[in-house]
């Protein structure tokens, strides 16, 4: 029999676990130095960011200088034109001086402002307020045009009953003043026939005196009457 093979050894396991000071004395520095290059490269970018724009800011400061050169050269150009002006005219710089100064007290500022604004506010008022009154006065003129109306309807008919009745006045006082004419007549002829009776003996005389008597006395009665009716319608201006 031939020889016996031996089994094949087992594979041995390469990794091997590293002890902790291993870690200490390898990994451990070369993390830090890994870190520190990092922050040295970050450092490194941030200084030349912060010296592109330094160099920026440092480019742009003649022009502000330069601008701010401009303005104060037109500054002071503008001030001393003023001031040439106010040497030419006294008179117009002391009163926009005092004119200034007027404005920035509280009294003249009010008083001015009454006297403009507040001067067209008040107009503005008193022409509403008047162009209400003109509208009251407007509804007014409208009521007492319809009241006219109506009373000259009123004396239409007045004047006409008027003219009717002075009409009829008048016919009335001819009336009564024909009727007077009668009845002065009539108590005439009532005195001329008593007269008669008088002279005429009998019993029937005294009796026909007695009635024309009561006639008489009656006629004078109704002549009293119709004086004071016919003294009454002169009284009103209607001639008799």
């Amino acid at each position: 029999m031939g020889e016996e093979v031996p089994p094949a050894a087992a594979p041995v396991d390469q990794t091997v676990e590293k002890p902790w000071h291993s870690y200490i004395s390898d990994d451990l520095p070369r993390s830090v130095q890994q870190s520190t290059d990092s922050a040295i490269r970050s450092a490194r970018s941030l200084q030349q960011s912060s010296s592109t724009h330094l160099r920026t800011f440092q480019d742009f400061i003649p022009q502000i200088k330069s601008r701010y050169k401009t303005h104060e050269e037109a500054f002071f150009h503008k001030a001393k034109v003023e001031l040439l002006r106010v040497r030419e005219h006294p008179a117009v710089a002391g009163g926009v001086a005092v004119t200034a100064a007027l404005l920035l007290m509280r009294g003249p500022r009010r008083f001015l402002f009454r006297h403009t604004l507040g001067r067209l506010r008040s107009e503005e008022a008193q022409f509403i307020r008047a162009e209400k009154n003109v509208k009251e006065l407007s509804l007014s003129v409208d009521l007492m045009k319809k009241e006219s109306r109506k009373l000259l309807e009123r004396a239409s008919l007045a004047e006409k009953d008027m003219n009717r009745g002075h009409s009829n006045l008048m016919n009335a006082g001819n009336e009564f003043r024909n009727l007077a004419r009668s009845v002065y007549k009539a108590e005439a002829g009532a005195a001329d026939l008593m007269d008669l009776l008088r002279e005429t003996p009998g019993r029937e005389a005294l009796k026909l005196r007695a009635d024309v008597a009561s006639m008489a006395s009656y006629l004078r009665q109704q002549r009293t009457l119709i004086d004071k009716k016919i003294m009454k319608i002169s009284e009103l201006g209607i001639p008799v």
